[in-house]
Protein backbone atom coordinates (compact mmCIF):
# COMPACT_ATOMS: atom_id res chain seq x y z
CA UNK A 1 0.00 0.00 0.00
CA UNK A 2 1.28 3.36 -1.05
CA UNK A 3 1.63 6.21 1.49
CA UNK A 4 -0.19 9.31 1.18
CA UNK A 5 1.64 12.43 0.94
CA UNK A 6 0.79 15.02 3.24
CA UNK A 7 -0.96 17.27 0.85
CA UNK A 8 -3.28 14.20 0.11
CA UNK A 9 -3.51 13.16 4.21
CA UNK A 10 -4.33 17.04 4.32
CA UNK A 11 -6.93 17.36 2.03
CA UNK A 12 -8.74 14.19 3.39
CA UNK A 13 -8.83 16.11 6.78
CA UNK A 14 -11.09 18.64 5.02
CA UNK A 15 -14.69 18.48 5.05
CA UNK A 16 -16.31 18.29 1.59
CA UNK A 17 -19.43 20.92 0.72
CA UNK A 18 -22.33 21.28 -1.31
CA UNK A 19 -24.09 24.29 -2.72
CA UNK A 20 -27.16 24.89 -0.58
CA UNK A 21 -25.44 23.60 2.48
CA UNK A 22 -25.57 25.53 6.02
CA UNK A 23 -21.69 25.71 7.64
CA UNK A 24 -20.26 27.46 10.20
CA UNK A 25 -17.33 29.47 9.46
CA UNK A 26 -14.77 31.78 11.66
CA UNK A 27 -13.68 35.25 10.26
CA UNK A 28 -10.12 35.82 9.06
CA UNK A 29 -10.35 38.95 7.43
CA UNK A 30 -12.70 41.53 7.01
CA UNK A 31 -13.18 44.22 4.48
CA UNK A 32 -15.37 47.34 4.35
CA UNK A 33 -17.26 45.16 0.99
CA UNK A 34 -15.85 41.58 2.29
CA UNK A 35 -15.43 39.16 4.86
CA UNK A 36 -13.61 36.20 4.36
CA UNK A 37 -13.70 32.86 6.70
CA UNK A 38 -12.26 29.53 7.28
CA UNK A 39 -15.34 27.27 7.04
CA UNK A 40 -13.02 23.87 7.63
CA UNK A 41 -12.13 23.35 3.08
CA UNK A 42 -9.38 23.44 1.39
CA UNK A 43 -10.90 26.92 0.41
CA UNK A 44 -11.66 30.61 2.16
CA UNK A 45 -15.24 31.22 2.03
CA UNK A 46 -15.59 34.94 0.69
CA UNK A 47 -19.32 36.54 1.81
CA UNK A 48 -19.88 40.42 0.07
CA UNK A 49 -20.94 43.25 1.73
CA UNK A 50 -24.08 42.03 -1.19
CA UNK A 51 -24.70 38.80 0.19
CA UNK A 52 -24.48 39.71 4.10
CA UNK A 53 -27.34 42.21 4.05
CA UNK A 54 -29.48 44.03 2.34
CA UNK A 55 -28.77 47.22 3.78
CA UNK A 56 -27.14 49.99 1.24
CA UNK A 57 -23.35 50.79 1.62
CA UNK A 58 -22.57 49.27 5.01
CA UNK A 59 -19.03 48.46 6.17
CA UNK A 60 -18.52 45.07 7.17
CA UNK A 61 -16.05 45.92 9.17
CA UNK A 62 -18.22 47.93 11.70
CA UNK A 63 -20.10 44.83 12.24
CA UNK A 64 -17.79 41.21 12.69
CA UNK A 65 -13.99 41.18 13.41
CA UNK A 66 -11.40 38.38 12.96
CA UNK A 67 -12.54 35.73 15.06
CA UNK A 68 -16.05 35.94 15.19
CA UNK A 69 -18.23 32.70 14.11
CA UNK A 70 -21.05 32.94 11.79
CA UNK A 71 -23.40 30.47 9.85
CA UNK A 72 -23.13 31.27 6.21
CA UNK A 73 -24.69 28.98 3.48
CA UNK A 74 -22.85 27.92 0.52
CA UNK A 75 -23.80 29.93 -2.76
CA UNK A 76 -21.22 28.61 -4.99
CA UNK A 77 -18.15 25.81 -3.85
CA UNK A 78 -15.87 27.20 -6.81
CA UNK A 79 -16.13 31.17 -8.21
CA UNK A 80 -13.87 29.97 -10.92
CA UNK A 81 -10.97 30.95 -8.34
CA UNK A 82 -11.05 28.40 -6.18
CA UNK A 83 -13.20 30.37 -3.55
CA UNK A 84 -16.20 29.40 -2.05
CA UNK A 85 -18.94 31.68 -2.13
CA UNK A 86 -20.88 32.51 0.63
CA UNK A 87 -23.98 34.24 1.49
CA UNK A 88 -25.49 35.18 5.35
CA UNK A 89 -29.07 37.38 4.16
CA UNK A 90 -30.35 34.65 2.44
CA UNK A 91 -29.87 32.33 5.55
CA UNK A 92 -31.03 35.02 7.43
CA UNK A 93 -34.12 35.36 4.81
CA UNK A 94 -35.01 31.28 5.20
CA UNK A 95 -34.82 31.71 8.60
CA UNK A 96 -36.57 35.05 8.36
CA UNK A 97 -39.35 33.62 6.05
CA UNK A 98 -39.66 30.75 8.69
CA UNK A 99 -40.40 33.90 11.49
CA UNK A 100 -42.71 35.54 9.48
CA UNK A 101 -44.64 32.96 8.71
CA UNK A 102 -45.36 31.95 12.14
CA UNK A 103 -46.15 35.66 13.08
CA UNK A 104 -48.77 35.29 10.70
CA UNK A 105 -50.69 32.41 11.52
CA UNK A 106 -50.52 33.83 15.70
CA UNK A 107 -51.23 37.60 14.48
CA UNK A 108 -48.11 38.63 16.74
CA UNK A 109 -47.09 41.99 16.73
CA UNK A 110 -44.11 42.80 15.04
CA UNK A 111 -41.30 46.15 15.76
CA UNK A 112 -39.29 47.15 12.69
CA UNK A 113 -37.52 50.12 11.31
CA UNK A 114 -38.61 51.37 8.27
CA UNK A 115 -35.86 50.72 5.86
CA UNK A 116 -37.72 52.80 2.79
CA UNK A 117 -40.53 54.91 2.17
CA UNK A 118 -41.77 54.46 -0.71
CA UNK A 119 -44.32 56.23 -3.61
CA UNK A 120 -47.08 53.71 -2.15
CA UNK A 121 -46.10 53.11 1.30
CA UNK A 122 -42.81 51.98 3.76
CA UNK A 123 -40.55 49.05 3.18
CA UNK A 124 -39.64 46.86 6.55
CA UNK A 125 -36.80 44.44 7.17
CA UNK A 126 -37.62 41.38 9.98
CA UNK A 127 -34.59 39.08 10.16
CA UNK A 128 -33.67 40.11 6.58
CA UNK A 129 -37.62 39.62 4.94
CA UNK A 130 -38.95 42.80 3.08
CA UNK A 131 -41.82 43.40 4.25
CA UNK A 132 -44.16 46.09 2.29
CA UNK A 133 -46.55 47.84 4.19
CA UNK A 134 -49.27 50.16 1.52
CA UNK A 135 -49.84 53.37 2.52
CA UNK A 136 -53.28 52.58 2.77
CA UNK A 137 -52.31 50.45 6.08
CA UNK A 138 -49.88 53.14 7.24
CA UNK A 139 -51.97 54.71 9.62
CA UNK A 140 -55.84 54.93 10.63
CA UNK A 141 -56.07 58.39 8.15
CA UNK A 142 -55.04 59.82 4.82
CA UNK A 143 -51.10 60.15 5.61
CA UNK A 144 -50.24 62.50 2.65
CA UNK A 145 -46.44 62.30 3.41
CA UNK A 146 -44.82 59.01 4.78
CA UNK A 147 -41.46 60.54 5.16
CA UNK A 148 -42.35 61.56 8.54
CA UNK A 149 -41.34 57.80 9.20
CA UNK A 150 -38.21 57.43 7.64
CA UNK A 151 -35.68 55.61 10.23
CA UNK A 152 -38.51 54.88 12.72
CA UNK A 153 -39.61 51.67 14.64
CA UNK A 154 -42.70 51.02 13.71
CA UNK A 155 -45.24 48.09 14.95
CA UNK A 156 -47.66 46.24 12.63
CA UNK A 157 -48.90 42.85 11.77
CA UNK A 158 -48.57 40.14 8.75
CA UNK A 159 -52.01 40.43 6.82
CA UNK A 160 -50.70 38.67 3.66
CA UNK A 161 -48.25 36.06 3.47
CA UNK A 162 -47.23 34.58 0.12
CA UNK A 163 -43.74 33.32 0.15
CA UNK A 164 -43.97 31.70 -3.29
CA UNK A 165 -44.14 35.12 -4.61
CA UNK A 166 -42.18 37.00 -2.18
CA UNK A 167 -45.36 38.87 -0.82
CA UNK A 168 -45.28 40.07 2.50
CA UNK A 169 -47.83 42.49 3.69
CA UNK A 170 -47.88 44.42 6.67
CA UNK A 171 -50.79 46.26 8.10
CA UNK A 172 -50.30 48.91 10.95
CA UNK A 173 -53.91 50.14 10.40
CA UNK A 174 -55.66 47.76 12.67
CA UNK A 175 -53.59 47.99 15.65
CA UNK A 176 -54.25 51.63 15.53
CA UNK A 177 -58.14 51.04 14.95
CA UNK A 178 -58.07 48.70 18.04
CA UNK A 179 -55.78 51.05 20.19
CA UNK A 180 -58.09 54.19 19.03
CA UNK A 181 -61.20 52.01 20.11
CA UNK A 182 -59.79 50.91 23.27
CA UNK A 183 -59.07 54.29 23.89
CA UNK A 184 -62.96 55.17 22.93
CA UNK A 185 -64.17 52.99 25.30
CA UNK A 186 -62.00 54.28 28.44
CA UNK A 187 -62.95 57.66 27.48
CA UNK A 188 -66.47 57.71 27.31
CA UNK A 189 -66.77 55.74 30.76
CA UNK A 190 -64.48 58.22 32.06
CA UNK A 191 -66.55 61.50 31.22
CA UNK A 192 -69.93 62.83 31.30
CA UNK A 193 -72.25 66.48 30.40
CA UNK A 194 -70.59 69.16 32.37
CA UNK A 195 -67.00 67.87 33.12
CA UNK A 196 -63.89 70.11 31.96
CA UNK A 197 -61.14 67.66 30.15
CA UNK A 198 -58.35 68.52 28.66
CA UNK A 199 -57.71 68.16 24.77
CA UNK A 200 -55.17 68.74 22.23
CA UNK A 201 -55.81 70.85 18.68
CA UNK A 202 -56.02 68.25 16.01
CA UNK A 203 -57.81 70.06 13.11
CA UNK A 204 -58.70 73.86 12.52
CA UNK A 205 -61.92 74.79 9.87
CA UNK A 206 -63.97 77.20 8.70
CA UNK A 207 -66.65 76.38 11.08
CA UNK A 208 -64.82 75.05 14.17
CA UNK A 209 -61.52 73.08 15.83
CA UNK A 210 -61.61 69.59 16.17
CA UNK A 211 -60.34 68.33 19.61
CA UNK A 212 -58.57 65.39 20.35
CA UNK A 213 -59.93 63.78 24.06
CA UNK A 214 -57.65 60.89 23.62
CA UNK A 215 -60.03 58.48 22.37
CA UNK A 216 -62.23 60.66 20.63
CA UNK A 217 -62.40 63.70 19.30
CA UNK A 218 -64.76 66.70 20.09
CA UNK A 219 -66.02 69.37 17.74
CA UNK A 220 -65.77 73.10 18.99
CA UNK A 221 -68.24 74.84 16.91
CA UNK A 222 -67.02 78.64 15.83
CA UNK A 223 -70.25 79.67 18.25
CA UNK A 224 -69.09 78.06 21.55
CA UNK A 225 -65.43 78.86 21.20
CA UNK A 226 -65.84 82.22 23.28
CA UNK A 227 -68.94 84.78 24.87
CA UNK A 228 -68.19 86.77 22.17
CA UNK A 229 -67.69 86.45 18.24
CA UNK A 230 -64.80 84.63 16.50
CA UNK A 231 -64.93 85.42 13.19
CA UNK A 232 -61.72 83.13 11.85
CA UNK A 233 -60.80 80.11 14.07
CA UNK A 234 -57.68 79.51 12.49
CA UNK A 235 -56.66 83.00 13.34
CA UNK A 236 -57.48 81.90 17.08
CA UNK A 237 -56.09 78.28 17.04
CA UNK A 238 -53.28 76.45 15.71
CA UNK A 239 -52.99 72.56 15.56
CA UNK A 240 -51.06 71.80 18.68
CA UNK A 241 -52.73 74.01 20.85
CA UNK A 242 -53.79 72.32 24.34
CA UNK A 243 -57.09 73.07 25.83
CA UNK A 244 -59.37 73.00 28.65
CA UNK A 245 -62.75 72.11 27.07
CA UNK A 246 -65.95 71.90 28.45
CA UNK A 247 -68.12 68.85 27.47
CA UNK A 248 -71.81 69.91 26.30
CA UNK A 249 -72.91 67.57 25.10
CA UNK A 250 -72.72 63.95 24.73
CA UNK A 251 -74.97 61.98 21.32
CA UNK A 252 -73.57 58.55 21.01
CA UNK A 253 -69.80 59.00 20.00
CA UNK A 254 -69.92 62.15 19.32
CA UNK A 255 -68.86 65.18 21.62
CA UNK A 256 -69.71 68.52 21.25
CA UNK A 257 -67.26 71.47 23.12
CA UNK A 258 -67.03 74.71 24.54
CA UNK A 259 -65.24 77.35 25.99
CA UNK A 260 -67.93 79.52 27.60
CA UNK A 261 -67.72 78.69 31.10
CA UNK A 262 -70.19 80.08 33.14
CA UNK A 263 -67.90 81.96 35.47
CA UNK A 264 -66.97 84.14 32.21
CA UNK A 265 -70.10 84.71 31.26
CA UNK A 266 -70.93 88.75 30.71
CA UNK A 267 -74.30 87.90 31.11
CA UNK A 268 -73.48 87.26 35.10
CA UNK A 269 -73.77 90.48 35.89
CA UNK A 270 -75.14 92.37 32.73
CA UNK A 271 -78.65 93.58 34.54
CA UNK A 272 -76.71 95.77 37.45
CA UNK A 273 -74.13 97.30 34.40
CA UNK A 274 -76.38 98.18 31.84
CA UNK A 275 -79.67 98.53 33.15
CA UNK A 276 -82.18 100.91 31.59
CA UNK A 277 -80.72 104.59 31.84
CA UNK A 278 -77.30 103.53 32.38
CA UNK A 279 -74.64 105.73 30.08
CA UNK A 280 -72.45 103.17 28.17
CA UNK A 281 -69.21 103.15 26.28
CA UNK A 282 -68.48 100.49 23.07
CA UNK A 283 -66.98 100.11 20.00
CA UNK A 284 -69.24 99.49 16.70
CA UNK A 285 -68.52 95.82 15.68
CA UNK A 286 -70.33 95.63 12.92
CA UNK A 287 -73.57 97.47 10.99
CA UNK A 288 -76.92 96.92 9.15
CA UNK A 289 -79.02 99.42 7.52
CA UNK A 290 -81.29 99.46 10.38
CA UNK A 291 -78.74 100.03 13.03
CA UNK A 292 -75.20 99.72 14.56
CA UNK A 293 -74.38 96.55 16.82
CA UNK A 294 -72.32 98.27 19.43
CA UNK A 295 -69.38 95.59 21.64
CA UNK A 296 -70.09 96.40 25.22
CA UNK A 297 -67.90 93.86 26.58
CA UNK A 298 -66.69 90.62 24.64
CA UNK A 299 -69.94 88.40 24.61
CA UNK A 300 -72.42 91.47 24.95
CA UNK A 301 -73.39 93.47 22.01
CA UNK A 302 -76.07 95.87 22.03
CA UNK A 303 -78.13 97.21 19.25
CA UNK A 304 -78.27 101.14 18.39
CA UNK A 305 -80.84 101.51 15.88
CA UNK A 306 -80.28 104.22 13.16
CA UNK A 307 -83.37 106.20 14.61
CA UNK A 308 -81.21 106.71 17.78
CA UNK A 309 -77.78 107.46 16.36
CA UNK A 310 -77.97 111.02 16.05
CA UNK A 311 -80.87 114.48 16.84
CA UNK A 312 -80.68 114.89 12.59
CA UNK A 313 -82.20 112.50 10.58
CA UNK A 314 -80.14 109.89 9.05
CA UNK A 315 -80.28 107.46 6.47
CA UNK A 316 -78.01 104.66 7.16
CA UNK A 317 -75.58 104.14 10.12
CA UNK A 318 -72.45 104.11 7.61
CA UNK A 319 -73.18 107.61 6.91
CA UNK A 320 -72.08 108.94 10.09
CA UNK A 321 -70.42 105.90 12.03
CA UNK A 322 -67.42 103.12 11.30
CA UNK A 323 -66.66 100.31 12.54
CA UNK A 324 -64.30 100.24 15.22
CA UNK A 325 -65.40 103.53 16.50
CA UNK A 326 -65.92 104.22 20.03
CA UNK A 327 -69.56 105.21 21.24
CA UNK A 328 -71.34 106.50 24.39
CA UNK A 329 -75.29 106.35 24.48
CA UNK A 330 -78.09 105.42 27.31
CA UNK A 331 -79.28 101.89 28.04
CA UNK A 332 -83.25 102.76 26.80
CA UNK A 333 -83.86 98.61 26.95
CA UNK A 334 -82.65 95.83 28.65
CA UNK A 335 -84.03 92.21 28.11
CA UNK A 336 -81.98 89.74 30.08
CA UNK A 337 -84.15 86.91 29.04
CA UNK A 338 -83.18 87.38 24.91
CA UNK A 339 -79.90 88.89 25.76
CA UNK A 340 -81.05 91.64 23.84
CA UNK A 341 -79.83 95.41 25.10
CA UNK A 342 -80.85 98.45 22.98
CA UNK A 343 -79.22 101.84 23.07
CA UNK A 344 -79.78 105.40 21.94
CA UNK A 345 -77.34 108.23 21.72
CA UNK A 346 -80.35 110.46 21.29
CA UNK A 347 -81.78 110.48 24.26
CA UNK A 348 -78.37 111.65 25.84
CA UNK A 349 -79.65 114.79 24.96
CA UNK A 350 -82.02 116.79 26.87
CA UNK A 351 -85.42 117.39 24.94
CA UNK A 352 -86.01 121.24 23.79
CA UNK A 353 -89.24 123.54 24.60
CA UNK A 354 -91.05 123.13 21.44
CA UNK A 355 -91.69 126.30 19.03
CA UNK A 356 -95.27 126.17 18.30
CA UNK A 357 -95.65 125.82 22.48
CA UNK A 358 -93.18 129.08 22.79
CA UNK A 359 -95.72 130.87 19.85
CA UNK A 360 -98.98 130.01 21.70
CA UNK A 361 -97.95 131.19 25.14
CA UNK A 362 -97.10 134.43 23.29
CA UNK A 363 -100.53 134.68 21.64
CA UNK A 364 -102.25 133.89 24.74
CA UNK A 365 -100.64 136.52 26.59
CA UNK A 366 -100.76 139.23 24.10
CA UNK A 367 -105.36 138.03 23.67
CA UNK A 368 -105.53 138.98 27.62
CA UNK A 369 -103.67 142.07 27.36
CA UNK A 370 -105.83 142.87 24.64
CA UNK A 371 -109.15 142.37 26.71
CA UNK A 372 -108.34 143.83 29.72
CA UNK A 373 -107.25 147.32 27.42
CA UNK A 374 -110.95 146.73 26.18
CA UNK A 375 -112.40 146.87 29.23
CA UNK A 376 -110.90 149.68 30.97
CA UNK A 377 -111.97 151.64 27.73
CA UNK A 378 -115.96 150.48 28.68
CA UNK A 379 -115.93 151.89 32.05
Amino acid sequence: MSELTFEQMLEESLKTIRTGEVVEGTVIDVKPEEIVLNIGYKSDGILTRNEYTNEPNVDLTTVVKPGDTMEVKVLKVNDGEGQVLLTYKRLAADRGNKRIEEAYNSKEVLTAKVAQVLEGGLSVVVEEVRIFIPASLVSDSYEKDLNKYAGQEIQFVISEYNPKRRRYIGDRKQLLLAEKAELQKKLFESIKEGDTVEGVVKNVTDFGAFIDLGGADGLLHISEMSWGRVENPKKVFKVGDKLKVLIKEISGTKVALSLKFEDANPWKDAAEKYASGNVVTGKVARMTDFGAFIELESGIDALLHVSQISKEHIDKPSDVLKVGEEVTAKVVDFNEADKKISLSVKAMFAPEPKAVEEDADVVSVDIESVIASESEDGE
